[in-house]
């Protein structure tokens, strides 16, 4: 077969093509594009509250604060003493107000895929229709450059704050929505059988039942969402996302080693104060679980 009478579009069919797709979505950002900009700034608002909060508070309070959240997470002194000391190491290198950016992001957007995610994983695990929609869009998010969502993005809102949150959310949501979905779906049989024996509807075998058994996987979903979160940093530093990602993409920029490596230490050095906390949250929960399913 001879490749080169493979039927295809003409330069100039798929020029009118792009032309036709970018002056629609242009049409609509400018049409629409202060109403969607407008819907977002109560989410902008809150993330802004967030920074000034944790920036503009005495430093042995947000560190009291954070030993005191690991702790309550994780139940571990070893775990809450790293924190607390990678947290001032931080904050010697002169790295604290980026960092609190930093998590001040990872934080409104984590918390944005738990609210969007557990709901559409519930979906999922209720209908079989529902999951062999959702999968595939799942699969475009997960694969696709975010370079290339970035763009319309960009056009719709901007260089800021919202944009990097949402490239951030769509980046790290499909592993909240895909456990949130295996979870509830891996929830023992018998144990369903005997809440409808007990005359349990479908809402209360959800709420009492189904997310509690389904927690330690939910968690596992939190934990993969954080780290991809934070995986996004120095992407979302590319559209006006201000902190550690940005100090990252400077030192690249002006060949910067020393403040390129501790910019990413310190993005490490959060990734694992937020996987240690929260793997031992879930093993807990995991525990518990067990414990009363056994």
């Amino acid at each position: 077969m001879d490749w080169t009478e493979f039927p295809s579009l003409s330069r100039g069919q798929l020029l009118e093509i792009k032309k036709a797709v970018d002056g629609s979505f242009k049409a609509f950002t400018r049409e629409y594009g202060d109403h969607i900009d407008s819907f977002f700034n109560p989410l902008q608002d809150f993330l802004v509250f967030l920074e000034r909060l944790m920036i503009n508070s005495p430093w042995p309070v947000v560190l009291a604060v954070f030993g005191l959240f690991v702790f309550l997470l994780s139940r571990r002194i070893s775990i809450t003493i790293s924190t607390v000391l990678a947290l001032s190491a931080i904050g010697v290198f002169g790295l604290w107000e980026d960092t609190m950016r930093t998590v001040a992001m990872v934080t409104v957007c984590t918390m944005l895929a738990i609210v969007l995610g557990i709901p559409i994983g519930i979906l999922m695990a209720k209908s079989n229709r529902v999951q062999s929609f959702v999968n595939p869009v799942l699969d475009l998010m997960q694969t696709m450059p975010s370079f290339v969502y970035l763009i319309p993005v960009v056009m719709i809102f901007g260089i800021g704050k919202v944009p990097g949150l949402i490239a951030v959310v769509i980046y790290a949501i499909p592993p909240m929505i895909r456990l949130t979905n295996l979870g509830i779906r891996l929830v023992d049989t018998d144990v369903l059988e005997a809440a409808d024996a007990f005359g349990s509807n479908a809402r209360q075998k959800l709420v009492n039942v189904q997310l509690p058994l389904a927690l330690p996987t939910i968690m596992a979903g939190i934990n993969q969402c954080i780290m991809m979160s934070l995986s996004m940093v120095v992407v979302a530093s590319m559209i006006g996302v201000r902190g550690l990602g940005q100090e990252v993409l400077n030192a690249i920029n002006n060949q910067y080693l020393t403040a390129g490596m501790l910019s990413g230490l310190s993005i490490v050095a959060i990734a694992i104060i937020f996987d240690r906390a929260t793997q031992a949250y879930g093993k807990r929960l995991q525990r518990h679980a067990e414990v009363v399913h056994g």
